[in-house]
């Protein structure tokens, strides 16, 4: 019997993620129940399409998946998740019920770790400074002094928080430069693989060893506020601050005082609350580099996520293990 398959998500907010290819092949092997996502699962079309399914694909701007909603759909075997974490997302009865959930977790997992590599190297050049040097002195006489600093990317020490999934593809990229790399994660122990090429440190020693600072904790009531004034004051002058994990990690009054003072920088992808308030001091200092939470998959990056889920449903069709299954177990550990 074929099995069924309804999309949730906001397709405003979704392009790229399930493009025609992901759609043909989600059609190949499911019968599709609705021609458009659902938006909501309130409505008695929605629970009409809700009642026929086998497979949920969701997306960011999915409702939440309550109780109610899982009552809703009594074939539910599958929800296939085409973004990040699920811990918001999904009620934990749906894990006790036995449906299976996977996500596209890793998949966007990839352009965050390209884009902290990015930053990285381009702190080490100090990008910032001499682009602020260029602008004001057009002879690059002050740019060729800049340049016998010692800096570079070359024997630079850097320092990854966060042995998550991105960190560790982080530190993967690190590979391809001579480097030093610091590792804090308490749940890491010796017999962990990525302590190969590695060295697992407190966190105030990395703070106080590393030319760059690179944070991918999950946000949990423990990991709230981790990085306050006392971490940072151990920063050495000069030093870098990235931030692609999330803003709460950080004590953000105390990152703009040590910013204010000039003597770190920061490249900082996410804040608390999500957008600045528009007098903060981040939009204008000088050695901040401020995006708008763009490190994970955009534009066409979002297609990973897509071809992920329609791996996984394959998977799941031909009765086959699932790459990316979600372990409720370490849904407490993970972002």
């Amino acid at each position: 019997m074929t099995m069924r398959l309804a999309l949730a998500m906001d397709p405003q907010h979704t392009r790229h993620v399930i493009d025609e290819d992901a759609m043909a092949r989600l059609g190949r092997a499911c019968e599709i129940a609705a021609a458009q996502p659902l938006r909501e699962f309130a409505s008695a079309e929605a629970r009409r399409v809700l009642g026929e399914i086998d497979i949920l694909v969701t997306g960011w701007g999915c409702p939440h998946i309550s109780t109610d909603v899982l009552a809703a759909a009594p074939r539910l075997r599958l929800v296939a998740h085409s973004a990040g974490t699920v811990k918001a997302l999904i009620d934990p009865a749906a894990y006790e019920r036995g449906i299976v959930v996977t996500s596209a977790v890793d998949a966007n997992a990839v352009p965050v770790a390209e884009f902290t590599l990015a930053a990285i190297i381009m702190a080490n050049k100090r990008v910032l400074a001499f682009r602020d040097h260029y602008r004001a002195d057009r002879t690059r006489g002050s740019s060729h002094a800049l340049m016998d600093e010692p800096i570079g990317n070359y024997r630079r020490t850097i320092g990854i928080v966060g042995a998550s999934r991105i960190g560790r593809r982080v530190i993967a990229l690190l590979g391809s430069l001579e480097c030093d790399v610091l590792l804090y994660d308490p749940f890491v122990g010796a017999a962990d693989p990525i302590t190969t090429g590695v060295e697992l440190v407190a966190l105030d020693a990395l703070m106080a060893r590393s030319d760059v600072v690179s944070l991918h904790a999950p946000s949990l009531p423990a990991t709230h506020g981790m990085i306050g004034a006392r971490q940072l004051a151990l920063m050495r002058d000069g030093a870098t601050f990235i931030n692609t994990a999330r803003g709460a990690l950080v004590d953000e009054a105390a990152l703009i005082a040590e910013l204010s003072s000039g003597r770190i920088s920061a490249v900082i992808d996410v804040t608390d609350p999500e957008i600045p308030p528009p007098g903060s001091p981040l939009f204008e200092l000088p050695n901040v580099l401020l995006t708008p939470h763009i490190a994970g998959a955009i534009g066409t990056e979002r297609g990973r996520l897509g071809r992920v889920v329609a791996d996984e449903v394959e998977r799941f069709v031909a009765g086959d293990a699932l790459q990316f299954a979600v372990d409720p177990r370490l849904l407490e550990r993970q972002a």
